[in-house]
């Protein structure tokens, strides 16, 4: 079954994105007017990050945040065939701020969040930059699907590291400078094992792990993001946010990579990923203190 779906993809993939984007033009359409994924979290999300806005700015952004992730999706399969060429054109950065640290021999830790289209990021990255690159990702419950993103993901020598298993995977690189991605914006596992944060002017939890790891190494931090030109093409960018994060107090980097990423949200919003549940919990007395 693997074999049969990844040709059927693989030839599909072949298609120029003139052709392909034509496909993720009819997939949005029976996406938000037919089957409305998520649309009631999507729409609740942006009330609570844009009270301000009208009902229909926050519509538009609602459909441009659709044609965003259709386009990911129809990219994502674009990227089966894709040549160092390709995304070299479609996705570009600037890496001085990683490349600066190289010299120093020390490991550097990314927290970015869900900004489109971070699956072509995790291709082109390791073309450019001079450390090894890992990727910390969740598996997929469907082993086919989990193997398919895999060896997409792995096509340009990213290194997967599976977030169950974080430990034991990254320890063949552990005597080697690299880099270690961490999309820091995931949904934590409870609400009372996260720091809580004001972010867009609610009570939000914010994973521990990223910031316990970077204290844990004394890791430099960069904060990164993605923007989109215009369809297809991307830009990253990336900024020094500590060189020594174990001299922070507790909370306080997560604290800056909220404030971080709600810039980076309010400049750009439609890249975001609207539809997963940042505010599903709400805080109690007993989570712990906000701390910001």
């Amino acid at each position: 079954m693997y074999y049969l779906v990844y040709g059927l993809l693989y030839l599909l993939s072949l298609l120029p994105l003139r052709v392909l984007y034509i496909l993720s033009d009819g997939f949005y359409s029976l996406v938000y007017y037919v089957i409305g994924y998520r649309k009631k979290v999507v729409i609740s999300n942006l009330k609570i990050a844009f009270p301000d806005k009208t009902e229909k700015e926050r519509k538009n952004i609602a459909k441009k945040f659709y044609k965003n992730f259709c386009d990911t999706l129809i990219e994502t399969i674009k990227s089966i065939s894709v040549n160092e060429k390709f995304l070299k054109k479609h996705f570009t950065a600037d890496y001085s701020v990683v490349e600066d640290l190289y010299p120093s021999g020390k490991s550097i830790q990314v927290h970015l969040g869900h900004n489109f289209n971070w699956e072509l990021g995790n291709l082109a990255v390791p073309l450019f930059v001079s450390y090894k690159f890992l990727v910390v990702y969740m598996p997929l419950e469907n082993k086919l699907f989990e193997r398919l993103f895999k060896h997409i993901r792995t096509r340009f020598k990213s290194i997967m590291i599976a977030a169950t298993n974080i430990k034991k995977e990254i320890l063949p690189y552990r005597n080697q400078p690299y880099i270690i991605g961490l999309v820091a914006d995931q949904k934590p596992p409870g609400p009372s094992n996260a720091y809580w944060i004001n972010f867009f002017g609610r009570p939000t939890p914010f994973l521990r792990g990223p910031e316990k790891s970077a204290k844990r190494n004394d890791l430099p931090v960069v904060f990164a993001y993605i923007t989109k030109s215009k369809r297809g093409y991307y830009h990253a960018h990336a900024e020094l946010a500590s060189m020594h994060p174990k001299e922070l107090a507790p909370g306080e980097l997560t604290k800056q990579y909220a404030k971080f990423l709600e810039k980076v949200i309010t400049e750009q919003p439609e890249m975001w990923l609207w539809s997963h549940k940042k505010w599903k919990w709400e805080w109690k007395p007993e989570y712990g203190e906000i701390i910001g």
